[in-house]
């Protein structure tokens, strides 16, 4: 498996998996969409990262996009991760966490944080954050609707963080 930036032509792809995903609504499909367009309109900001994992024949098996929140210091958003449904259970998700933690503690990060729902179609990726090492901060009671919740993950990345 490869991990490199997310090009210009990806865009299809990553729309195809959000849509596949069935996890997602119409809403966050178009917000996910939204911040892969921000990360390459302008990846010299680095507000957002946006890197795809690609099989051994070179096909797109998923992505990751996060970035610094801003007016802290050295604290990092995961806002999207999805792997392709064909592929799943095969450790990509845990190989762009990996890369993302890599990538960001070379940044001088220390913490990373991950809001997700409660609901039962988040289930995977919630058991995904706790297998490598996130804890759950924070819970928010009916955040998105009522019923569903919002689960605040943090791991520290960097040791005295």
């Amino acid at each position: 498996m490869k991990i490199r930036p997310l090009k210009t032509h990806n865009k299809k792809e990553v729309s195809r998996l959000l849509s596949q995903a069935k996890t997602f609504n119409e809403q966050e499909v178009q917000v996910a969409l939204g911040v892969v367009d921000e990360a390459l309109r302008r990846p010299e900001k680095g507000d957002y990262c946006a890197f795809c994992a690609l099989n051994s024949n070179g096909s797109f098996t998923g992505y990751i996009c996060f970035g610094p929140i801003p007016m802290t210091e050295g604290c990092y958003d995961l806002y999207w991760i999805v792997v392709d449904k064909a592929c799943s259970r095969r450790g990509i998700g845990g190989k762009l966490l990996e890369f993302m933690e890599d990538f960001v503690i070379k940044k001088g990060a220390r913490r990373i944080y991950v809001d997700t729902s409660s609901t039962p179609p988040y289930e995977p990726a919630r058991a995904l954050y706790e297998k490598h090492g996130y804890r759950v901060v924070g819970l928010l009671e009916h955040f998105y609707r009522k019923g569903d919740h919002k689960v605040i993950f943090m791991k520290e990345v960097r040791t005295g963080a």
